[in-house]
């Protein structure tokens, strides 16, 4: 039997008893260990670079320098992956988020079993785009002005095929590439191919971005 790989988990909050709860319910799992907890952003950043964990689960406001930031840093230096965590369905801060680099967004008040499974589809690579407030969070996003230096195609290219629009259709409705597989009766490996060309064709830094992307184009709505 191979060795258990083991999801390093970094917690950022403000608050003490938040931090101390999240680090618990992430040790509880034989999979998943907090490697440490910070109360600012600026920490956060730093102790992403230094540790290097899978998964931050990053609050989206905190002092020093707000979650969003914090997240834009550590995404761009390749640190991490980044949960963000939120206490409203529909807190504005949250689409700056989706810009940012994070791979998926969580209710405080959300189950034990919902945050660790969340931490698990962000350390695999994938967004945490199937719940409800994700899609929701996406859906007014994309309603949303997007920056100048934002680039988003109207259409999706010529160069995107049949079988690409597909998967990007599934990726937007909030399907894990096994059960994308599943429902097109491919292989997972052909749907991770697939995903890699629409990343490199639309330009996009994750699947977050094939999302809006998805939705821009008027793929779905």
């Amino acid at each position: 039997m191979g060795a258990v790989v083991t999801i390093r988990v970094l917690v950022a909050d403000d608050q003490q008893l938040i931090r101390v709860g999240l680090a618990g319910i992430v040790d509880t799992a034989t999979d998943l260990t907090s490697i440490g907890s910070v109360a600012t952003g600026r920490d956060a950043v730093a102790a992403a670079a230094e540790h290097r964990p899978d998964v931050v689960l990053m609050d989206v406001r905190m002092p020093e320098m707000d979650g969003i930031e914090a997240t834009r840093r550590i995404t761009t230096a390749g640190h991490a992956r980044v949960l963000m965590l939120t206490t409203f369905d529909l807190d504005e801060y949250v689409f700056g988020a989706l810009r940012a680099g994070a791979s998926g967004f969580l209710l405080k008040d959300a189950p034990a079993l919902d945050l660790l499974s969340a931490v698990r589809t962000v350390a695999q690579g994938e967004a945490l785009l199937a719940p409800r407030i994700t899609k929701r969070l996406i859906a007014a996003y994309v309603d949303r002005p997007a920056p100048r230096h934002f680039k988003e195609p109207p259409r999706l290219p010529e160069a995107v095929t049949t079988r690409e629009r597909e998967v990007l259709l599934l990726v937007a409705e909030g399907f894990t590439n096994a059960e994308i597989a599943e429902r097109l009766y491919i292989g997972a490996g052909t749907v991770k191919t697939h995903i890699a060309w629409l990343l490199t064709k639309l330009d996009a830094r994750d699947r977050v971005q094939l999302v809006i992307h998805a939705y821009r184009s008027g793929l779905t709505g």
